[in-house]
């Protein structure tokens, strides 16, 4: 007799992230002695930051070490008012801030504290693979609206209008993006904000995924959809991290601002699970946003470089287009070129994960293949490593390219 499962029916459909899927099979190969270059995580390579490392280290000796409150404390969320005004013209009182362990629970708190059974939330795709499954795990729908490479992976207004009905609870947007890098002018995000400011659109939240705001390049300005539309000011969970700009992915650090309604209801649910982050990632935080920014710039020219070596040499790889993206840092190549041929190794490459898995066997580079991002056929490649890495990763790429047939 077989027992009953003790597994929640709500945790089948969650599926582990693709990006720390395709990372962990990289490293199971390369503990197995292969020669793996892995390209699948979305994580600078650059050290956090001197001063904010040190304002860790100095929580530590002084005592900072204890419980703080759910949300963080005074000093981080003053901090965080301050960033706000200073880069978004955005103003906001400490019960309108939240702090959350990455930016990922900040997002999770926000949806389930406000999803119901059936609730739609509209996500432009190709996006970033934890959304859906949040979304699921509320009880809600994911809605994806095709961003294609003809237009530069951006959501056009027509399609943004159309995806919205009266179930439409959320919007989630992230730009710059991850998977690919699309950043938006304020005419473009104008457009977007424009048709959250109809009629038929007044019920829908925004929930805005800024992670990669200081990621940004040629001459690309960043806005964020309430500075563009004050009007969606009382609607708008803007959420972002240290994670990426400031090297600090391990600390574990997110937060978002809203309407206090919404904060409070995220903070109770928080107050439920983790409570609040790490005492020390906090007043290496306020170190952080407080102090000097000028390593942002210094890093972003390694970016660019790195992105510009990246795009030209996919682009030299047979079957593959890849656009040159204005933020983050990753690109988002479109392997249709590939498909239903069959690799150098007689693979048949039905699917972009076929390929991904392929140029894992055949030429030791880790990707992520599109379809974990909801769009198809594609694959994300994170180049937020050194020169030397990339060139080799991308000679491999063009060699398994040119061997499928």
């Amino acid at each position: 007799m077989t027992s009953p499962s003790i597994l929640a029916k709500r945790i089948a459909g969650v599926k582990p992230p693709a990006t720390r899927e395709m990372t962990r099979l990289g490293n199971e190969l390369a503990r197995a002695g292969r020669s793996i270059v892995s390209l699948a995580q979305g994580e600078p390579d650059f050290d956090t930051p001197k001063h904010v490392r040190e304002a860790g280290k100095a929580a530590i000796d002084s005592g900072k070490t204890r419980y703080t409150d759910v949300p963080g404390t005074r000093e981080l969320a003053e901090a965080i008012i301050r960033k706000f005004k200073r880069d978004n013209g955005l103003d906001y009182k400490p019960s309108q801030v939240s702090v959350g362990t990455g930016g990922k629970q900040v997002l999770y708190n926000a949806l389930l504290a406000t999803l119901n059974p059936g609730d739609e939330v509209i996500m432009p795709a190709p996006c970033w693979v934890s959304y859906a499954d949040i979304v699921l795990l509320g009880g809600g729908k994911p809605v994806f609206v095709p961003c294609g490479l003809e237009d530069a992976y951006k959501l056009q207004p027509e399609a943004f209008e159309r995806a919205i009905t009266p179930k439409t609870k959320w919007f989630v947007f992230n730009a710059p993006c991850n998977p690919t890098g699309a950043a938006y002018s304020r005419a473009e995000l104008k457009a977007l904000t424009d048709v959250l400011m109809q009629p038929k659109a007044k019920h829908v939240w925004v929930l805005t995924d800024d992670m990669y705001e200081h990621l940004i390049y040629d001459e690309a300005k960043f806005y964020t959809p309430a500075q563009v539309e004050p009007g969606l000011y009382q609607r708008t969970l803007t959420l972002n991290g240290l994670s990426k700009t400031y090297c600090m992915t391990g600390w574990r650090l997110g937060y978002g601002a809203g309407p206090e309604p919404l904060i409070k209801a995220m903070c109770k649910l928080q107050s439920q699970s983790t409570s609040n982050p790490s005492s020390i990632t906090q007043w290496a935080a306020v170190e952080a946003l407080n102090g000097p920014q000028d390593f942002i710039a210094r890093n972003n020219q390694a970016f660019r470089e790195r992105r510009d070596l990246v795009v030209s040499m996919l682009n030299q790889a047979k079957g593959l287009k890849c656009p040159k993206p204005q933020g983050a840092f990753y690109v988002y190549p479109s392997c249709e070129g590939l498909i239903g041929k069959t690799s150098g190794k007689g693979t048949k490459l039905a699917t972009d994960q076929d390929v991904v898995l392929a140029m894992l066997e055949e030429e030791d580079v880790a990707c992520v293949h599109g379809s974990a991002f909801a769009m198809s056929p594609f694959f994300r490649i994170s180049y937020a490593t050194s020169i030397d890495v990339l060139e080799e990763a991308c000679k491999r790429i063009q060699r398994f390219c040119g061997n499928v047939h």
